[in-house]
């Protein structure tokens, strides 16, 4: 690594610490420059502006998400178990792993950002629109291979554990209570059961 993208990578790294934990709007470029010790030019070097700043904090967190969240996934040719898995690994890994300190950072940021900054907030939903659109190609795979009941809608299905996920993030970051990721893990999976022929 260079000491070009070093610097491009501690300033990502730092940065979406401070968004997660302040917000979007309450972190100044002072707070990133001091965060990071770089001079404004330093920083500018890098980065047009704070919303630049933004993109690439959230390319950088949808990656450590991804690596938490589909670990150990391909091997698994069952989709309810692949459902399941990516369920336990993004509230055990990830929500209740604490990877970012103020909790679900794509939350938070959907919440900060709505009404706020428009082509920012497309982009958050964007990722939520592909991890629903994921869960129901998946439900439809098991659907085709005679696993579930029929006549199952499976976008609705998708969207529903999106939304728990959600919902068990908003409560978790605001509680701290591991109890609430463990079972929201656990519900989902006897909702899935039920799904089953």
């Amino acid at each position: 690594m260079t000491k070009g993208s070093q610097t491009r990578h501690n300033i990502i790294t730092k940065a979406l610490q401070l968004f997660s934990v302040k917000g979007y709007y309450n972190t100044s470029i002072n707070d990133i420059l001091e965060a990071t010790g770089l001079t404004k030019g330093g920083l500018y070097g890098h980065f047009k502006s704070k919303e630049d700043i933004w993109y690439a904090v959230y390319d950088e967190a949808v990656f450590i998400w991804k690596e938490l969240v589909f670990k150990n996934m391909r091997e698994n040719k069952d989709p309810i178990k692949r459902i399941e898995k990516l369920i336990e690994n993004d509230m055990r890994d990830y929500l209740g792993g604490d990877v970012f300190e103020g909790g679900c950072f794509f939350l938070n940021m959907m919440v900060e950002l709505s009404g706020q900054s428009a082509s920012m907030s497309r982009q958050i939903l964007k990722g939520y629109v592909r991890f629903s659109r994921l869960m129901r190609d998946w439900l439809k795979e098991a659907g085709q291979k005679g696993m579930l009941k029929p006549g199952l809608n499976y976008k609705d299905i998708a969207s529903f554990i999106v939304i728990s996920l959600n919902g068990a993030s908003a409560i978790y970051t605001a509680s701290r209570d591991a109890a609430i990721w463990k079972q929201t893990t656990v519900q989902l999976k006897y909702y899935l059961e039920s799904l089953k022929k």
